[in-house]
């Protein structure tokens, strides 16, 4: 990255993401500053010799109960089996939802799961940076979501908090990520 020009950059970890409005691509950078590593954008991961790296943080945003790209990352597990892999998620859900660890269970396969430390990261929502699709889709759930009869109290809440654009990210967040890494890189 740019901004890291001016740093002596580690070697063997990279982070690589997918951002829509940019909430992924801001932990990215967080974790690429505390690590002290490369950040790239997923479109720029072809170019990479992977041989390099002990470990790959991938960071991807919640898209229907999953990861924005995830079968890419899930395509090279094969390949990176002697590499520490991590997985990043950002959402738009405070990361006290129970909701939050159901899905994270569902990411990966059991297998997967023993190889694969996955995270969340808050994140949120910015309604002028979304793909028209997206718009659409949110549109569609705060909808359904409104018409709903006999809302819960949570529901009636992310009804309101998701009707416009907000943002609940903080670099607190990374901190569990930056320390796995230094765990297992160290």
């Amino acid at each position: 990255m740019k901004e890291m020009e001016n740093i002596e950059m580690r070697k063997d970890i990279i982070v690589i993401y997918n951002s829509q409005t940019g909430f992924t691509k801001k932990y990215a950078q967080w974790i690429s500053e505390a690590l002290e590593c490369e950040c790239v954008e997923l479109n720029e991961a072809g170019k990479l010799n992977f041989e390099q790296y002990d470990a790959i943080i991938f960071g991807g945003w919640a898209c229907a109960g999953g990861i924005s790209k995830i079968k890419w990352f899930k395509n090279n597990l094969k390949k990176w089996n002697d590499k520490k892999l991590a997985v990043y998620c950002v959402g738009g859900s405070p990361i006290e939802n129970p909701e939050i660890e159901v899905a994270m269970k569902n990411w990966f396969t059991e297998e997967e799961h023993q190889k694969v430390k996955i995270f969340y990261c808050p994140g949120g929502f910015n309604y002028e940076r979304m793909s028209g699709t997206s718009k659409l889709m949110m549109k569609m759930f705060i909808s359904a979501l409104k018409a709903k009869k006999d809302k819960t109290e949570a529901e009636k809440i992310q009804a309101e908090m998701i009707s416009k654009s907000y943002d609940i990210s903080d670099k607190k967040y990374i901190e569990p990520i930056v320390d796995w890494a230094k765990h297992i890189c160290d």
